[in-house]
């Protein structure tokens, strides 16, 4: 499992926003490589910040 599925995988666990660094911490993966995987998920239309410093996956 990539980076970009791991994202995906903890925000649906979650059930709400998180910032990268609660992301990368839940998942288990590199601060950086989430920060990677937020910007293509988002450039991708998979993913929104429904506030500042926060990702959701988009609905």
């Amino acid at each position: 499992m990539d980076a970009n599925d791991k994202v995906i995988q903890t925000l649906k666990s979650a059930g709400k926003p998180m910032k990268a660094g609660e992301i990368a911490e839940a998942a288990g993966v590199d601060k950086k490589e989430v920060e990677k995987a937020i910007k293509k998920l988002v450039a991708d239309g998979k993913l929104h910040s429904p506030q500042r410093c926060f990702y959701d996956i988009k609905k």
